[in-house]
């Protein structure tokens, strides 16, 4: 069996809020072989955001080892962590982030113009006819649908064809038919583009559409 994609070794998180020192993540370890699915469920607060931002390298650990793609991210200076991140994962946050004052078109193409300086012409329509964005690429994010700026986001994190893609809540915004269409485009890419997925999520819809389910309580990850 290959290398998995991501190892998670005795990985704890925590903060001090005044007095109390509270844990996002306890002793957790785990991995990810290339190519699964995965949910990752649990209550408000116990801890699934924060392992995705872990796994990205937007936050460090305060203790243990994160490995994705066999780079150690606890080991590199921020500059690095955030090429890695550009490189190999594709992160789509619950709140869409695109910036406001670019095109639909600008939203999705800017990773690949800061990694490579240009776009592929022939994956971006690819990418966008897979989601239906083609009559929208000139539109900017406040003239477009829920359903149309959670696609966008979409398209924006794999536009670098990314080893690992990251969903926080990606159809939380969304009512349920346009969330279930989401996730079908979702888990339609990253078979098509032999992605490695993980999206958090409360809804047991989303859940049984996945390979495996990882649940996290109060910080502890339940394999």
């Amino acid at each position: 069996m290959s290398e998995p994609i991501i190892t998670l070794q005795n990985v704890t998180k925590q903060y001090q809020v005044g007095d109390s020192t509270v844990y996002a993540l306890k002793d957790c370890s785990l991995t990810v072989q290339a190519g699964e699915q995965i949910a990752v469920m649990g209550r408000s607060g116990a801890g699934k955001s924060t392992l995705l931002h872990l796994l990205s390298g937007l936050d460090l650990p305060t203790a243990g080892t994160v490995t994705v793609c066999g780079e150690q991210l606890t080991s590199l200076e921020p500059a690095k962590r955030a090429d890695f991140r550009l490189r190999h994962i594709g992160y789509v946050f619950q709140s869409y982030n695109l910036i406001p004052e670019l095109t639909l078109q600008e939203n999705i193409c800017l990773p690949a113009l800061l990694l490579n300086g240009s776009v592929s012409r022939e994956f971006f329509s690819e990418i966008t006819h897979a989601l239906g964005l083609e009559s929208r690429l000139h539109h900017y994010p406040a003239e477009l649908s829920g359903g149309q700026q959670q696609r966008a986001a979409i398209a924006r994190a794999v536009i670098n064809r990314p080893a690992l893609l990251l969903c926080d809540e990606p159809t939380g915004n969304l009512d349920s038919q346009t969330g279930s269409e989401v996730m079908t485009l979702l888990t339609g890419l990253a078979d098509r583009f032999q992605m490695t997925l993980l999206t958090v999520t409360h809804d047991a819809a989303v859940g049984a559409q996945m390979q495996r389910i990882l649940r996290i309580h109060d910080g502890e990850v339940q394999i």
